[in-house]
């Protein structure tokens, strides 16, 4: 999403509206460039392949939850688990699907893919493993969001079925940030379709609301050669442990594991990510009404 390096417009308290375009760009923007995502994560693999092994070990098939242009998606079916993937992102899913085309076909026949809102999608088939890998969960801004997904994710699970997913810990440092500092990082080269690239300056500004639990993060680029700078708006919900495990609770599920990293270690004072492991409580599923 190119435009101009500004940061979010400032909103009155409890003010509301029944569309939200700063929520809408927070989450579309940052997945319309696969390029650019496949570069910036590309050193990302501890969740890839712990996520490999659960999804093995499961057997399958799987139900994904993001599953953006294939980061974990791929890796899960060369294992040789089938796999369902979801996501809104148009670009992502064509990014994918031309990865598919150049796969061998035993792979490329394991994946399906479905464009939907997780809120909202219903497959009418259930899976053993659910997985909502690297931060999906954030967008979900309102209790509402997160009760209308775990709906969708309890019914797609087969009575034993697990949850799993991975959230980022609430830094308090980080949501204490001054919005109109810009921090820099290192230059890097954005790439470009004639493969060449860009050199750019990165700038990021963090802006937390701090009622609706969001973090604006307005990721900002500008060409070292000269030209348009442009920025891209991410929008994540700040859910706190204490916050994230009665969510889960009151919406029918149980705790199963909680753990700090993709080690299984236990999470601690130092802890910067949560990776959740829940099941549908069999004592309340009858009684769950579909939302």
């Amino acid at each position: 999403m190119k435009g101009s390096a500004t940061t979010r417009p400032r909103r009155a308290p409890g003010s509301a509206r029944r569309r939200d375009p700063e929520l809408e760009a927070g989450t579309s923007a940052h997945y319309e460039d696969p390029a650019y995502y496949t570069k910036t994560y590309a050193r990302r693999t501890d969740d890839v392949r712990y996520y490999v092994d659960l999804a093995a070990a499961s057997g399958g098939p799987v139900l994904e939850y993001g599953c953006g242009n294939g980061r974990i998606t791929l890796p899960v079916a060369r294992a040789g688990v089938r796999i369902t993937g979801v996501d809104l992102s148009a670009p992502m899913l064509g990014d994918l699907r031309a990865q598919l085309e150049r796969e061998p076909r035993d792979v490329a026949a394991r994946v399906s893919l479905r464009r939907g809102d997780m809120r909202a999608l219903r497959l009418g088939r259930r899976f053993p493993l659910v997985i909502c890998p690297f931060n999906a969960f954030l967008h979900l801004y309102t209790r509402a969001d997160v009760e209308r997904f775990l709906a969708r994710a309890r019914e797609h699970l087969t009575p034993r079925g697990e949850l799993v997913f991975d959230v980022s810990m609430p830094e308090p440092a980080e949501l204490a940030r001054d919005p109109d500092r810009a921090y820099a990082t290192p230059r890097f080269r954005y790439p470009t379709k004639d493969g060449q690239g860009e050199v750019v300056r990165y700038t990021e500004r963090f802006d937390y609301d701090k009622l609706r639990q969001i973090l604006f993060v307005s990721m900002e680029f500008s060409p070292v050669g000269g030209g348009e700078r442009w920025m891209t708006p991410l929008a994540h919900r700040q859910f706190y442990p204490q916050e994230l495990e009665a969510l889960l609770h009151y919406n029918g599920f149980e705790l199963t594991a909680l753990r700090g990293d993709f080690s299984a270690s236990p999470p601690d004072n130092q802890t910067s990510m949560l990776l959740y492991h829940c099941r549908p409580r069999r004592s309340v599923r009858a009684g769950l009404t579909r939302a």
